[in-house]
């Protein structure tokens, strides 16, 4: 039984409530029992959405946030409306925030501003934080330290791109570290050393659908469904089995974000 720590199950991207219902369907079908349905990404009304879908689903779980691709939204009318979506049980993480200054979506400015203010409501929450980095050469992780992050409820890196001398960083503060479908990509070498290497007790697994397929799915829309095959290869590359490596990473998620297994 897997935890997909990290995906979009939009009904924008899914075809309307029944078709976000039938990726849980189909995600269950194939061992994958509980899921992070993250509320940033997809602009204005995100997190309502990933809330009403965990909300009809026992064993999803939803976060809520504003993506730094949308940080120039972010004003005190929206930031309230996150605060009071937070309230619902099924939000257990903050998320996903931080910096991308690869696309540049909003201004770098209006991604720092964004990031800080996000971080001072997550740990007012008490929330697990879920960051984006992209290409910010360092300065996504200088924030969280001057900000505090490490010392709220936890701090994951999703679809972790860096090398192995980042991630010793990362995990000697505190960092979860999540690995993605681009593992199983063939020239994928960085993400394979980093998959290897992380300490058990800080490693989740993700799909970050609807993007990054793994192979040999790769090309086709990505779902829950298809976390098996991140799995696989991250217990190859730590020499385990994949039940041992499915079970480790979702009691890691179960930690993290405190909610049960047994649903």
């Amino acid at each position: 039984m897997f935890f997909d720590s990290h995906c979009h199950i939009d009904p924008q991207v899914y075809g309307g409530e029944a078709g976000a219902d039938a990726v849980v369907a189909t995600a269950r079908a194939a061992g994958v029992r509980w899921m992070l349905n993250v509320g940033a990404g997809y602009g204005d009304g995100a997190a309502q959405r990933a809330v009403a879908v965990a909300r009809r689903h026992r064993g999803v779980w939803a976060s809520v946030g504003v993506h730094p691709h949308d940080a120039s939204q972010l004003d005190e009318r929206a930031l309230a409306g996150l605060l009071e979506l937070a309230a619902d049980p099924v939000v257990v993480a903050y998320g996903e925030i931080g910096l991308d200054f690869y696309y540049d979506s909003s201004p770098r400015d209006a991604q720092r501003a964004a990031l800080r203010r996000q971080l001072r409501a997550a740990l007012e929450l008490g929330l697990p934080i879920i960051i984006h980095d992209r290409d910010s050469g360092g300065e996504t992780f200088r924030i969280l330290i001057e900000e505090g992050a490490f010392d709220g409820a936890g701090v994951l890196y999703h679809c972790y791109a860096g090398d192995t001398e980042q991630l010793d960083v990362l995990v000697d503060a505190g960092a979860y570290i999540s690995i993605p479908g681009v593992v199983t990509f063939k020239k994928a070498h960085t993400t394979r050393a980093v998959a290897a290497r992380v300490p058990a007790e800080r490693l989740l697994i993700e799909t970050d659908a609807p993007f990054l397929t793994p192979e040999p799915l790769r090309g086709r829309r990505n779902e829950p469904c298809h976390l098996a095959l991140t799995a696989e290869c991250v217990a190859g590359l730590r020499g385990v089995s994949v039940e041992a490596l499915a079970r480790l990473t979702a009691e890691n998620a179960a930690e993290l974000f405190r909610v049960g297994l047994d649903g």
